[in-house]
């Protein structure tokens, strides 16, 4: 098999193609290089530079590659920004979609991974959400996903294509320094920037009903999610996944915002107590996961903790700033 990862050279598509080729899998990627970053990509996957809104270059590389499976990863993902620009996010979350999984559908290929998202189930207010929870996406960035994951299982349908939808956590951490997150758009890297600059990190709004009043998530190490991109795709390809399935990716425990900036604390040493800001658009209270699923049907359960997690960012923040 050959497996084309959209958005290979971001930060979760690197640790997938790293993964997924450490395993012995045929891999290619494709980006725009908008965030993608050439050099974490193992020196054997092949980078096309392109967008999944070109569907005549998405012909032609499944055709001279002879793709045979897709990892959708290539998004956008910023709920604050999602809010300001819906149209944009619809126009390349949606668009880019239905664009590549006609190109899929024409090329007759039969597996598909697809990057979802808990954004798709808003504010539940469950203390664990499974896979049945009622979707409610409370911003645009969520409904992308949720009206993503509806075009996949159709398209599913419709052509004979295998999929496995991947309902992300917070995704923290790095496998490798050199692969961690440059961006400065998740918490995580958010605190380490603030710091870096000498500044108190910020918690937006302490007035949500949680035990402490910040916002309570579910964080789940990128090597982790890796792996499990790893187990979908495995599934796909040993015919044991006809149909379409959809999973939680996430550790199952709960992490509030002030309990997350106490571990960097720890871990960078710098203990100053943060700023509480107004609450930002779009944040639910709490999204937490059941693994359950993911663990029957995948064979797949989370190994690395939040420390882990906050020392591999670390380490990944300190080489790519060097502080």
């Amino acid at each position: 098999m050959t497996w084309l990862i959209t958005g290979g050279a971001g930060y979760i598509g690197a640790h997938v193609a790293r993964a997924m080729t450490e395993a012995g899998e045929r891999v290619l990627a494709l980006d725009d290089l908008s965030a993608g970053v050439p050099a974490r990509l193992p020196a054997e996957v092949p980078l096309v530079r392109g967008s999944s809104l070109d569907g005549e270059l998405l012909k032609r590389v499944f055709a001279e590659h002879a793709v045979t499976g897709v990892v959708h990863l290539a998004a956008r993902k910023q709920v604050a920004e999602s809010v300001a620009q819906p149209t944009r996010y619809y126009r390349e979350n949606v668009g880019g979609l239905v664009t590549l999984l006609d190109a899929v559908a024409g090329a007759r290929i039969e597996r598909f991974v697809f990057s979802s998202s808990a954004a798709v189930y808003g504010d539940p207010g469950a203390d664990l959400i499974t896979e049945d929870t009622p979707c409610a996406p409370v911003n645009p960035y969520g409904e992308t996903k949720l009206a993503g994951e509806w075009l996949v299982r159709a398209a599913g349908r419709a052509h004979g294509i295998s999929t496995v939808c991947l309902r992300y956590f917070n995704v923290a951490g790095a496998a490798a320094p050199e692969l961690a997150d440059t961006g400065v758009f998740n918490i995580v890297p958010m605190v380490f920037d603030r710091l870096t600059r000498d500044e108190a990190p910020r918690i937006f709004g302490d007035d949500y009903p949680t035990p402490d009043g910040t916002c309570v998530r579910d964080y789940i190490h990128v090597a982790d999610l890796a792996e499990a991109h790893l187990a979908a795709a495995r599934r796909l390809a040993g015919g044991g996944g006809t149909g379409d399935l959809t999973v939680n990716i996430g550790r199952g425990e709960g992490v509030s915002v002030r309990e997350l900036i106490t571990v960097i604390g720890e871990v960078t040493g710098d203990r100053r107590p943060p700023l509480v800001e107004d609450r930002r658009p779009g944040d639910a209270p709490r999204a937490v996961a059941s693994a359950a699923r993911a663990a029957a049907e995948l064979g797949w359960t989370a190994r690395r903790g939040v420390h882990e997690m906050t020392e591999s960012a670390w380490r990944g923040w300190r080489l790519h700033h060097g502080s």
